[in-house]
Parts: structure tokens; C-alpha cells; sequence
């Protein structure tokens, strides 16, 4: 997509919050050119949140957005869905402290963003390609970029289970492979840590509607799993989400090796606080360095 878009007509559903288990409504509506993503707290007089790093208050177990003390949690799952899907400028209307789990994957947030169109305007988009690698590393873990003209995702995860294991994955980002192979694919945790995690205030919304559920050696849900390897692919999904946060379409090869979100956040704040890391282009601009890059 060479222009700024937006959605064509407002969309709503309403669901309740993974973490909190709280009902909430969400409308998402149209935006002008250069807007970003703003979250509208409805309950709080339209107090507004931009969907940015420079407000990003928690990355334990979900990502939540502050701005003078208001919180947007579980942020992930839509901005992974809004910017894979290309989707730059939209108000998402919000009347409670969390986005709606619904059924713990992206395929909902893309059927409604099908359903409302996608707008073009006249402004050119501008996108954020990584110059030089970075990573952050630590723990065991690892995620890094490298320089690239296209957004590739590399991916992988283990976990001690039976049916996950080590999961790895690459693909490049685009709507249809996002829609395709990513958005399907819902949150996941395991029966033995329910107790504890919800002792800490947290998925008291989740259920067998919204979440894969892991025993000890099988799974908890009736239908089974949407992908073999629907671990990995979730996390890809949340890993994007996270990256959304940048604020503009990324240009560069992400390889994540057991990251969470705490991690993504890392990177993300690695980058945006050194400004030699990245340049900000146009698509004619990436078009010609491909095309000098074939020549040479």
C-alpha cells in the first residue's frame, strides 16, 4: 500500500477482557490522515490514548497503553490485526479498562475490519526501515533485526509440553498471509499455571471460548488446535502487535527466539530511542533501493 488508509465505516463488538474479566464495547471509526491509532475511553469523557510506545506502562502477561493514569490493557491483539491488515489512521471507541479477548485470536478484529472496507487517502505512506542490526538479548532469550526492503518474521518458541515443543516459523507480513496463517491463531497458557496466575489478578475472563487450554499431556479444548504449531504462531501475532507500537509500517527482518512481550518492548524502545538505526521512507523510495540493489 503506497497510501495512508483508514476503515470506510464504523464496526464495533463487544466481548470481555482476558486479564480483568470485565465486559467491554469497542466501535472503531474512520480517521484522518497522519491520526495514528487513538484509543477513546467512552466511560472516561472520550479521554484519548495514541497507540504508541511512548506510552506503554506494562508488558508482563499483555500489553497496556497509559496516559495520566488511564490504562488500555491487552492492546495486542488488535494493533497486530490493524497493522498487518495495513490499517495506519482509526479511533477505536472503548468503555472499559480492556479490548475484548473474543475468541483469543486476531480473525475476528480482521473480519471486522473486512467488513467495514478499507479507505485510501492522498497522503503517502511512510515507512520505518531498520538500517543496521539490533538486538536485545538475555536469559536465554534473544529477538533481533536486521536490515530488509520487506517485513519477515522469523519466529521460535519451546515450550516443555508434549503437543508444543520447539515451534518455529518464518513468513513475510502481509494482509493475506496475516489473515491466512497468523490471525487464526488464539492465546494460549496450561492448566497447571491457572491458580497461581489468576492469585495475581490475572485471566479471570478466559475460558475454553478464548484460550487454548494445555493438561499435562493433552488439550482441554473439544475442538482441538486451528494450526499444529498455533503456539508459535500466536506468539508471531502478539510479537507484531507489540512492534505496532512503533508507530509506522516496519521495514526490516524480525527474529524472535523465545521473546515475550517484555522483550518485544525492549527492542522497540532500542530502536526508537537511537535515530541511526532507522530512516523514514516512502514506498517509491524502498522501490528504488530494490531496484539499484537488482542493478548492482
Amino acid at each position: 500500500m503506497r497510501f495512508e488508509t483508514t476503515i470506510n465505516r464504523p464496526v464495533e463488538a463487544s466481548g470481555v477482557g482476558l486479564h480483568h474479566g470485565v465486559p467491554v464495547r469497542i466501535r472503531i471509526l474512520p480517521a484522518p490522515p497522519s491520526t495514528g491509532i487513538i484509543f477513546v475511553r467512552t466511560d472516561l469523557d472520550g479521554f484519548t490514548i495514541p497507540a504508541s510506545w511512548r506510552y506503554v506502562q506494562k508488558v508482563s502477561y499483555a500489553t497496556s497503553l497509559m496516559r495520566q493514569g488511564v490504562l488500555v490493557s491487552t492492546t495486542e491483539h488488535l494493533l497486530s490485526t490493524f497493522y498487518s491488515m495495513g490499517i495506519d489512521n482509526a479511533y477505536i471507541e472503548i468503555d472499559n479498562l480492556e479490548v475484548p479477548i473474543l475468541d483469543g485470536s486476531g480473525q475476528c478484529f480482521v473480519e471486522m475490519i473486512q467488513a467495514a472496507g478499507i479507505r485510501h487517502w492522498r497522503r503517502r505512506k511512510r515507512f520505518l526501515r531498520i538500517r543496521k542490526p539490533v538486538s536485545v538479548e538475555g536469559g536465554g532469550k534473544r529477538i533481533t533485526i536486521l536490515p530488509s526492503d520487506r517485513f519477515l518474521l522469523t519466529c521460535d518458541v519451546f515450550f516443555q509440553h508434549p503437543l508444543v515443543g520447539r515451534q518455529s516459523l518464518e513468513l513475510e507480513v502481509t494482509p493475506e498471509n496475516y489473515a491466512a496463517e497468523l490471525a487464526p491463531a488464539r492465546t494460549f497458557g496450561f492448566e497447571y499455571e491457572l491458580h497461581q496466575m489468576r492469585n495475581m489478578g490475572l485471566i479471570r475472563g478466559a475460558s475454553l471460548d478464548n484460550a487454548v487450554c494445555f493438561n499435562q499431556d493433552s488439550i482441554l479444548n473439544p475442538e482441538g488446535l486451528r494450526f499444529p504449531d498455533e503456539c508459535c504462531r500466536h506468539k508471531a501475532l502478539d510479537l507484531i502487535g507489540d512492534l505496532a507500537l512503533i508507530g509506522k509500517p516496519l521495514l526490516g527482518h524480525v527474529i524472535a527466539e523465545k521473546a515475550g512481550h517484555a522483550m518485544h518492548f525492549a527492542l522497540v524502545n532500542k530502536i526508537m530511542s537511537d535515530p541511526t538505526l532507522y530512516e523514514i521512507i516512502t514506498h517509491e523510495q524502498v522501490a528504488i533501493g530494490a531496484a539499484h540493489a537488482l542493478v548492482s
